[in-house]
């Protein structure tokens, strides 16, 4: 009897499991979605001011932003170079000019957005043991706290010329590069964070633990990585305020380039930034609890959901075939089941 009931609940599982399937896709997709502002500029009277203010943004303000970089790339470059070159021997004195050039050009990059950012909480320092870990909407996440405090950056290589920039100026700080797709990579990258995190002279460091950009409403599952070096687990929130433009980089479907023109060419970018209570993990804590312990603590200061999914599926999902093998080999094992008792 048992074993019909169970073969009529197969036959009706694919319908079941399509089901559940989509409720899940949706949960999970929801997660990396850009939503589309409403427009505005739907009538007579509304149109006109539209217009003025693409004008504005795009013939004013866009030019004045271009400049403006611009300035801040000359005056870094004619500065970074001959420090890193001359001063090879006085490595102290280099890291520490390099380390406040890094900032001034991040204070360019977010003024030339017109970035509007408010820090709450003390300023890091440079402290042996500790590591920030905070949300992540876009690459912009990096240069926003970089223009504070000069964080080495744990990161995903990228081709282009952030990578130019990844392998020769961030290199300056301490970054820390991987590729994804690299399982080796992964091994090298945590012997890598256990030795930055003893040194006192070294960048603090800064780890976006989700492992890929999510949309600001949410966030993923953490990864333990952070959580087990032990050392103090610095908790840091990041909210965007969308008025003007969303500032999450949907890197499947736009370039970091376009993102920044995208930046470029708004109103401005609005944000706060929380630098949070810092949390060591307590007795009988796993690396996984405390991960989703210090997710809680962001979530909660940065007002954004939390969802039970890993954001390296948006990499790699399993395909449609490997589901149906899944299903296949639990419902031949759990026919054997029945039928030995």
């Amino acid at each position: 009897m048992e074993k019909e009931k169970f073969r009529d609940l197969l036959d009706i599982s694919p319908t079941l499991t399509e089901a559940a399937g989509a409720i899940i896709d949706d949960s999970f997709t929801r997660c990396f979605k850009s939503n589309s502002p409403e427009p505005w500029n739907w009538n007579v009277y509304l149109f006109p001011i539209w217009c003025c203010g693409v004008v504005i943004r795009y013939f004013i303000l866009f030019p004045v932003r271009v400049l403006i970089l611009t300035i801040g790339w000359i005056i870094f470059l004619s500065s970074y170079i001959p420090v890193h070159f001359l001063l090879k021997g006085h490595d102290k004195l280099r890291k520490k000019i390099e380390r406040s050039l890094v900032e001034l050009i991040c204070s360019f990059f977010v003024a030339s957005w017109t970035g509007v950012v408010k820090y709450h909480g003390p300023r890091p320092s440079m402290r042996p043991k500790q590591v920030f870990v905070a949300n992540h909407t876009s690459m912009i996440d990096f240069i926003i706290l970089e223009q504070m405090s000069a964080f080495a950056v744990i990161m995903q290589k990228h081709p282009g010329w952030v990578g130019l920039l990844q392998s020769t100026i961030l290199e300056s700080v301490g970054c820390i590069w991987f590729n994804r797709s690299e399982a080796k990579d992964r091994e090298i990258v945590a012997k890598k964070l256990r030795d930055h995190v003893q040194g006192a002279e070294n960048n603090p460091l800064l780890i976006f633990p989700e492992g890929t950009c999510v949309n600001n409403h949410y966030t993923v599952m953490f990864k333990k990585g952070a959580f087990e070096l032990g050392c103090t687990v610095c908790p840091v929130a990041i909210k965007y305020n969308k008025i003007f433009v969303d500032a999450f980089w949907n890197s499947r479907k736009q370039s970091f380039t376009m993102h920044l023109l995208q930046l470029m060419t708004s109103w401005a970018v609005v944000c706060d930034v929380w630098y949070l209570e810092p949390q060591n993990i307590k007795p009988g804590e796993t690396a996984i609890e405390f991960a989703e312990r210090v997710r809680d603590i962001i979530s909660v200061r940065a007002g954004l959901k939390k969802v039970p999914w890993d954001g390296y599926l948006k990499y790699s999902r399993p395909s449609p075939k490997h589901r149906e093998q899944k299903q296949q080999s639990f419902s031949e094992s759990m026919l054997r089941r029945l039928e030995e008792k």
